[in-house]
């Protein structure tokens, strides 16, 4: 009998203008997403993935201290307790993004995972952090993450986490395979003009060098007052041959389903040896410094 799990990947537009206050852009975002989760419930859904930051706007478009107020600690935060109490109840587990604040001053671009129990399962920090396009200062804002590339066991499948700019490298993807990654969800936040002809390509090659399946988010809309350039959307899932199972818009809030099955990792990985044919002990120089 096949393996298949039903997940979901949510892209949303910023609601609230970026000088309302912080409570008020953090409500309206999670209450939009909460409906969301509410929708994807009726749909049998069972893990389902949040956007990147996703409660409120891509703030790193400036550098401005005040965004240091939107932290939250993981997982006795108010964002993390909220969606544990829902995961709970729809027995669906969820990845949410979160800017985490681990001690005063110390924070991480970080994403919780929650399995469809209500349980707390850990977290993945993003481990690549830009600071190179203007618009991109997160380096101002999140410490490069210090988890390594862990993978967490839910009750549907055993799943990891890269974050936005870690797609552009290989080696995470290449590590949530070894350590067993089912599905991997990629929370992004992506605006057109400098990464859109990257954004199926990368991610479906590290979908196919690792034998595993990839749900990739991205959120759309402008946000101002920093317009830094168009959020496109096209969140999609594809399987471990690189084919694309279901794909989101450009331009608006979407819920993307798909139906994963789980034993097509078996098929593609007896096919394609590349986790019997590595040659680790060649690769030492690759991490030298």
């Amino acid at each position: 009998m096949s393996r298949i799990v039903r997940c979901g990947l949510i892209q949303a537009a910023n609601e609230e203008p970026a000088d309302s206050s912080l409570e008020k852009i953090k409500k309206r975002m999670v209450d939009k997403h909460v409906a969301m989760i509410d929708d994807a419930a009726k749909k049998g859904v069972q893990i389902i993935c949040l956007q990147e930051l996703f409660y409120g706007p891509y703030f790193p478009a400036e550098q401005n201290p005040h965004w240091y107020d939107l932290v939250e600690r993981i997982p006795d935060g108010p964002t993390t307790q909220l969606m544990c109490e829902i995961a709970c109840k729809h027995r669906m587990a969820i990845v949410v993004p979160i800017y985490e604040e681990e001690m005063t001053g110390l924070f991480y671009n970080t994403a919780a995972v929650i399995d469809a129990d209500g349980k707390y399962l850990g977290k993945y920090r993003k481990t690549h952090i830009p600071h190179c396009l203007p618009g991109f200062w997160e380096k101002f804002y999140f410490t490069p993450g210090n988890l390594g590339f862990p993978t967490f066991e839910t009750r549907y499948a055993r799943i990891g986490v890269y974050i936005c700019y870690d797609r552009h490298f290989p080696e995470g993807a290449r590590a949530l395979g070894l350590n067993g990654a089912e599905i991997v969800f990629i929370p992004s936040a992506t605006t057109k003009g400098h990464a859109d002809y990257l954004w199926e390509l990368e991610q479906r090659a590290h979908a196919v060098a690792n034998g595993y399946f990839v749900g990739t988010i991205n959120r759309v809309g402008t946000e101002a007052p920093w317009n830094i350039g168009e959020f496109f959307g096209s969140s999609y899932f594809c399987n471990p041959d690189g084919r694309i199972l279901a794909k989101g818009s450009e331009d608006k809030d979407e819920l993307i389903v798909a139906d994963l099955d789980l034993d097509q990792i078996k098929e593609v990985r007896t096919h394609w040896q590349f986790y019997r044919d590595r040659r680790p002990d060649m690769y030492a120089a690759l991490v030298a410094e």
